[in-house]
């Protein structure tokens, strides 16, 4: 697929996809206090199914577009936190470099695998996700307080390449981390918001290396990360997030979660199905 050789007709249907993906994600954002790629991935990955996209490239384009997706929210909800005092600038600060590596090397990995690797990462992990929102446990505890610098920066580094995988923000694994080991939840979800921004920038640099001239992608894409994706789910996603948070108050929290488990779940099943059915 490529600009030369579609038509406005054509493109049509690519642009109403994302804008149904950008109006999902929000949605599903507000109702579930969830964001990012963690959502905004495996909607994109069954957008591109549908519409066509070279299998190839499906899965990198999704990561990579979601990547980008995430800067900018993940800046307005940093800011938004900070002005609480809620935000852990030290750990932030401490955490920058180890987040850093870990993204370079998930970012390379990127680059080499092919899409079904990277289908399989993602399906794996999101798995496990699920399987944690469905059984986990907020009294869950490994520690009163965090471990030291030599836990931490491995930790920092896995969630930085693991996060660069999945083209999600770290709050995933960043908020279970540090709750897990004491921190206040609106202190850790404050905190994640930063690694957000932390692993975006460079992780969206890369995948559009990694996808430079690739002769697969759809139009409007500058390696792995389409443009009209940032430009129509960006902003719809802010948008539709409030709907979703009106309809959170009516609807039971713990049957939410339960409920975006089992869309993770399914996914999770559906991108092995294809992988290995």
């Amino acid at each position: 697929m490529n600009i030369e050789a579609m038509s406005l007709m054509e493109l049509a249907p690519f642009a109403a996809g994302l804008v149904f993906t950008g109006l999902i994600a929000g949605i599903l954002a507000g109702l579930l206090g969830v964001g990012g790629g963690i959502v905004i991935v495996p909607v994109l990955y069954h957008v591109f199914t549908l519409l066509g996209i070279d299998e190839g490239v499906r899965m990198h384009l999704a990561v990579g577009t979601s990547l980008g997706t995430i800067i900018l929210v993940s800046i307005r909800s940093v800011r938004a936190h900070a002005q609480k005092g809620v935000v852990d600038w030290q750990m932030l600060r401490d955490w920058a470099l180890p987040v850093l590596a870990g993204v370079v090397l998930g970012t390379g990995v990127a680059a080499w695998v092919s899409g079904d690797a990277l289908t399989g990462v993602f399906a794996t992990i999101a798995l496990v996700v699920a399987a944690n929102l469905a059984f986990g446990k907020e009294s869950w505890r490994l520690g009163s307080q965090l471990p030291s610098k030599a836990v931490q920066y491995p930790v920092a580094a896995a969630i930085g390449g693991l996060s660069a995988l999945m083209g999600i923000g770290g709050g995933t694994f960043g908020v279970t981390f540090m709750t897990l080991y004491g921190k206040n939840p609106r202190e850790a979800v404050a905190t994640s918001a930063g690694l957000g921004v932390l692993i975006a920038v460079p992780a969206m640099i890369g995948f559009v290396w990694a996808g430079w001239n690739d002769p697969r992608l759809p139009p409007f894409s500058i390696g792995y990360v389409n443009l009209i994706g940032l430009a129509l789910i960006m902003p719809l996603s802010i948008l539709a997030a409030p709907w979703g948070a009106t309809i959170a108050h009516a609807i039971s929290h713990k049957a939410l979660i339960r409920a975006f488990a089992l869309f993770l779940a399914l996914t999770s099943l559906q991108m092995f199905y294809r992988l290995f059915g």
